[in-house]
């Protein structure tokens, strides 16, 4: 029922910069926190950012990043449009990858295990020369 649509990814070179953007199909997602999550070919999906419930008990908003691309992404959210974004610089050929977005529950983790939302199709990111 709950539908993410993520946007954004393209071909890009090493060094540029992508913004990837993450929408509902109507629910409202304040009370979730999202994860971006992207895979690789041959690899694992792994956790990439995610941005904490903005209402509810737990909320706040937090941010949390792998340490892959720490200082170089960047989530965010706007509350009133339950959109999500994440600002991808200085991209580098191994961040090339189907990047998804998913809710997970009020607190961020990256434990694919224990995340049951509908993946989508993701969008793809294809850093190259």
């Amino acid at each position: 029922q709950l539908t993410l649509v993520e946007t954004g990814g393209e071909l890009v070179r090493p060094g540029g910069s992508l913004r990837l953007t993450c929408g509902s199909n109507g629910w409202t997602l304040e009370y979730y926190a999202i994860g971006w999550f992207r895979q690789a070919p041959g690899k694992e999906r792994e956790g990439v950012s995610c941005i904490s419930a903005i209402r509810g008990r737990s909320a706040d908003g937090r941010t949390t990043y792998a340490d892959s691309v720490k200082d170089r992404f960047t989530i965010s959210r706007i509350d009133a449009n339950d959109t999500i974004y994440l600002q991808m610089n200085n991209l580098k050929y191994e961040d090339t990858g189907i990047y998804y977005c998913v809710t997970i529950g009020p607190v961020c983790h990256f434990d694919t295990g224990r995340i049951f939302g509908n993946w989508g199709q993701g969008t793809q990111v294809t850093v190259s020369t």
